[in-house]
């Protein structure tokens, strides 16, 4: 009947309209990243520019992909956290270049996608402790903070400590609290693109305080900086390989968790395979971009909130995400002052993990406790988890509990003390 087809043709254009508005809402939420990612790329041996550039390419391939192979409603952008990893832990605490770091990435990013095609990943899944699964994210939450800290100049070397509180009297110390309580204010009222805002109005204050670098607005990108071809002429360092380890098992289970959570929000469980090997395969490109690796987006729950349920909406923010190279010039304004509330929040929200690590149980907290302390303190996530990896079996073994001890375990513990011995005999 011509009134029924009329019908379908109107209940199709609401769910089209429904998906292309989740997927600006998507966009909208997750766009800080090209920023704030482009940032923490360019303490690692870019220009500011080229992060952004190879951030929006991977963020748009991977979305792009999600939405046709996997057809989900789910963004994929380079990991907060992961990033922080590549940057501060791999390339500056190792002393590998870019392009060699870019290596780890995708030797890292392989192995996180044979987990996605074979039984690996399970097996994984099994053999590692949950406490200390948390532990990494919570460590990695601290982790953050204090980066968003330091770049905001909230906190300083201090004199006589470690750290202290900033400046109270200068311009920059007065921007970037005044922005974080913005953030903060935002966030609490769950304003849709809170973090964009943040970043408007923080860029708005450092204008008004005389702090905004204008210049940055001025955009030259070197056409060889986006050759990003991975270099492997440092494989054969025992660093390279120590840093391959524990960006593999932070790709493998943070994905995990966020998959396994946002196809549980979209009552499709059902599709977590494809959306599994779509997100390694994305990771896998990102090598390829110039980028620290992609994950599945925490932000994910807004596009989901906002009905988007199939690969339109993915479609659609991936595309936008393509748009943003048109931007750069303005984007690239945007000051550390800015940027640094939204990676506090972000950490705080990563912390919130710690309420999933069994206090009650000291064999479990206590090396928990050690990955959580120890990633900020030593400004080192490898060897954060190091220490709680090592101390794990030592607690287990001392409590008369060694059953709760897998094979893999033990194997991971002791390439981590192994880590450890070449760092004490010079190696």
């Amino acid at each position: 009947m011509p009134g029924q087809d009329y019908s379908q043709m109107q209940r199709n254009t609401g769910k089209w309209h429904t998906e292309i508005t989740a997927g600006l809402v998507g966009y909208l939420t997750t766009v800080y990243i090209v920023v704030v990612n482009g940032s923490i790329l360019s303490e690692a041996g870019v220009s500011l520019e080229t992060g952004m550039i190879a951030t929006i390419l991977a963020s748009f391939a991977g979305t792009i992909l999600m939405g046709l192979y996997a057809k989900l409603p789910l963004i994929l952008i380079p990991g907060m956290g992961i990033n922080a990893l590549f940057a501060y832990s791999i390339i500056e605490t190792t002393g590998l270049s870019f392009q060699e770091g870019l290596a780890v990435v995708l030797i890292a990013s392989f192995l996180f996608l044979i987990t996605a095609f074979t039984k690996l990943g399970a097996i994984l899944k099994s053999a590692i402790p949950e406490s200390l699964k948390h532990a990494i994210t919570v460590g990695l939450g601290f982790f953050l903070i204090l980066i968003g800290l330091e770049k905001s100049s909230l906190v300083v070397s201090g004199g006589e400590t470690i750290i202290s509180i900033g400046d109270f009297t200068s311009p920059v110390f007065i921007v970037s609290l005044l922005t974080l309580f913005i953030a903060i204010f935002l966030f609490m009222k769950n304003i849709p693109a809170n973090f964009l805002i943040t970043m408007i109005a923080g860029t708005v204050l450092a204008y008004l305080f005389g702090v905004l670098n204008s210049t940055q607005v001025s955009v030259h990108v070197n056409v060889n900086d986006m050759l990003m071809t991975p270099s492997f002429s440092a494989a054969g360092d025992l660093d390279f390989w120590l840093a391959v380890f524990p960006l593999t098992i932070i790709l493998i289970f943070e994905n995990m968790g966020l998959l396994h959570g946002q196809l549980h929000m979209l009552k499709k469980s059902h599709s977590y395979n494809k959306a599994y090997q779509i997100t390694a395969f994305s990771a896998l490109l990102s090598a390829f971009f110039g980028t620290s690796p992609t994950v599945s987006a925490a932000e994910n729950a807004a596009v989901i909130a906002s009905n988007g349920k199939t690969g339109r909406t993915a479609v659609t923010a991936g595309l936008l995400f393509l748009t943003t190279l048109f931007i750069i010039p303005w984007i690239s304004m945007i000051p550390n002052t800015a940027i640094s509330p939204i990676l506090i929040i972000v950490g705080v929200l990563m912390a919130q993990n710690i309420r999933n690590v069994p206090l009650d149980d000291m064999s479990e907290a206590l090396p928990a406790f050690l990955i959580v302390a120890m990633i900020p303190f030593t400004y080192s996530i490898a060897d954060g988890m190091a220490f709680g990896f090592i101390a794990y079996p030592v607690v287990k073994t001392a409590m008369g509990r060694p059953k709760d001890l897998s094979g893999i375990l033990l194997v991971i513990s002791s390439l981590f003390l192994f880590h450890f011995v070449m760092k004490i005999i010079g190696i």
